[in-house]
């Protein structure tokens, strides 16, 4: 087994840190569709996250929190990688994404920057921050489900 070469770890430090300190889809949305929100009791991490979804497909995404940088940054990456994809895309990067934090599963490539958290796979503390943001996702998309009528939870 190998050692990560140096310069990608620091480029994903530097993703980790670019994204904490200038969150995309940061805010609230007008008019959501579904509303959800959790927090890590651990250690006080607490994420928001307004959803619209038309048609099977999220067309907005914004979350609002407090917390470490590995919960802001990764709520920040999930909302990159999820606005525009369907329901049954964004549950399949979400069983991706869990894969690589929970199971140990290598980090799949259509996870895009969210490749940068693979290493708190191996910190089962801050496991529980990196997931925050998505365990509130999935809970949206289930609220969502009975009333689109159309996607299973």
């Amino acid at each position: 087994m190998t050692a990560p070469e140096p310069q990608f770890d620091e480029l994903y430090r530097d993703i980790i840190v670019d994204h904490y300190r200038r969150p995309r889809h940061h805010g609230t949305l007008a008019a959501p569709t579904q509303q959800a929100e959790g927090v890590n009791p651990v250690c006080g991490d607490e994420i928001r996250m307004d959803v619209s979804i038309h048609d099977a497909v999220i067309d907005g995404i914004a979350f609002d929190g407090q917390g470490c940088a590995i919960s802001q940054s990764s709520a920040s990456m999930l909302t990159e990688r999820v606005q525009g994809h369907t329901i049954a895309e964004t549950k399949d990067v979400i069983g991706k994404f869990r894969a690589m934090m929970v199971d140990g599963a290598a980090a799949d490539s259509g996870l895009g920057d969210l490749v940068a958290l693979e290493g708190v796979a191996q910190l089962p503390v801050r496991v529980k921050c990196a997931l925050l943001a998505w365990n509130v996702l999935q809970e949206a998309l289930q609220q969502a489900a009975p009333a689109a009528g159309k996607e299973p939870a």
